[in-house]
């Protein structure tokens, strides 16, 4: 039985929980990931960072249905071996909407297995304010191993996350 008084939000990588969910050969169902943050950890908030490409409108729509709130971040566009990539790193607009809303939740979830993301989870950790450290791949980077207690691999949860 959840407690209604605890407000917990959840800030979420996107790029890294995409791509580590489809490294391992599923994809993730977003709908029922929101579900699973709501009823396993209380969060209230999901702040899904993500780049902005106009032809997904589609998608931000179904996003934000599933009760995200997303923060864009524009993307740049580069060739890498003759092949057009789109990139749109969302580090710092995490770690800052974290900071803007910390006086607002009782803990937080980060999603990503991103070593980029330790000196922000060092200090939720110094300000008892992280609840867990969900992490999309069986590798994550090695910085955040002194975190380990806090870690919980997505893919335990694969049964019920996965796109049918």
């Amino acid at each position: 039985m959840r407690n209604k008084n605890i407000v917990n939000y959840a800030f979420i990588d996107s790029q890294n929980l995409n791509l580590g969910i489809r490294s391992q050969g599923w994809k993730l169902d977003f709908a029922k990931f929101r579900v699973l943050l709501e009823e396993k950890y209380s969060v209230k908030k999901a702040f899904l960072f993500i780049g902005f490409i106009k032809e997904n409108q589609d998608l931000y729509n179904l996003l934000t249905k599933s009760g995200y709130k997303l923060i864009f971040k524009p993307t740049v566009e580069y060739k890498e071996s003759g092949y057009k990539q789109t990139k749109g790193n969302v580090d710092t607009e995490l770690v800052l909407q974290t900071m803007i809303e910390l006086s607002s939740f009782n803990k937080a979830i980060i999603v990503s297995g991103d070593g980029d993301f330790y000196c922000l989870i060092k200090y939720l950790l110094k300000k008892r304010k992280l609840r867990v450290v969900l992490v999309p791949n069986k590798k994550y980077s090695s910085l955040l191993r002194e975190f380990g207690s806090f870690i919980v691999n997505i893919g335990l949860f694969k049964n019920k996350l996965k796109r049918r």
